[in-house]
């Protein structure tokens, strides 16, 4: 097994955009403690200590990146929008499309009980190459690969403040000629702290989720989860 899956780091070096010049760093990162455990080699570690690291690498890019592009928006939103970026299940999509799970490390029960497709082990592993990278070759090296990566989610988060559910309808128009539809799902609290659960539909697909403290602020949040799932949809098929 280790073979065949050490046969695949090269071609996972291209994906991210990255050549380690320390391949002991890019074996570590995708070293999973179960495979460290059973691994006769007692000088052999896990990628949990670059997860940890690859974790803060990540929220500083990501935050920086943000804050740049929205110039007027404030911690809360800057915290929520980068919360969102760099969640579990976003890591763990980004981690499928470079198809990670094929060149993990794993330990034979792990393996056998589908770790590889493991949403959590997935987004853990990426942290940890991102991490990796950056003691590779320091910040700007870790910015490029991380930038790589979430452009899609970056460019589709851009501009607070701006008009996402006309953005929406007008890119749900060009590519499949349809209007969203805006539903209402929830609505709790007092009326003083009332906040409001939306779902936007396209032809009887969720596209997105969106919560606020009014109904508009809602459907606004739901157009912008929209657009970023497009986007990511978009990058899906022109791959």
């Amino acid at each position: 097994m280790e073979g065949r899956v050490q046969s695949t780091w090269g071609a996972l070096e291209q994906r991210i955009g990255h050549q380690f010049h320390d391949r002991e760093l890019l074996a570590r990162a995708l070293t999973h403690r179960s495979y460290a455990n059973e691994s006769r080699n007692q000088l052999l570690g896990d990628n949990e200590r670059l997860e940890f690291l690859g974790d803060a690498v990540l929220d500083l890019i990501i935050g920086y990146r943000l804050y740049v592009i929205h110039a007027t928006a404030d911690e809360g939103e800057l915290s929520r929008l980068r919360a969102e970026l760099v969640s579990t299940p976003s890591l763990a999509r980004l981690a499928r499309e470079l198809t990670l799970g094929e060149s993990l490390l794993l330990g034979r029960g792990e393996d056998r009980g589908g770790g590889r497709e493991r949403e959590s082990l997935q987004a853990d592993s990426l942290e940890a190459v991102i991490g990796a990278v950056f003691l590779d070759a320091g910040y700007e090296a870790a910015e490029a690969v991380v930038c790589r990566l979430f452009a899609p989610l970056l460019q589709a988060a851009a501009g607070i403040g701006q008009d996402y559910k006309t953005r929406l309808q007008e890119l749900l128009q060009a590519r499949r000629q349809l209007r969203p539809e805006y539903l209402l799902t929830a609505a709790h609290g007092p009326d003083h702290q009332r906040r409001y659960e939306v779902e936007v539909l396209a032809a009887g697909e969720m596209l997105g989720r969106g919560e606020g403290t009014t109904k508009k602020r809602a459907e606004q949040e739901a157009a912008r989860c929209a657009l970023i799932h497009l986007e990511r949809e978009g990058r899906a098929t022109d791959d």
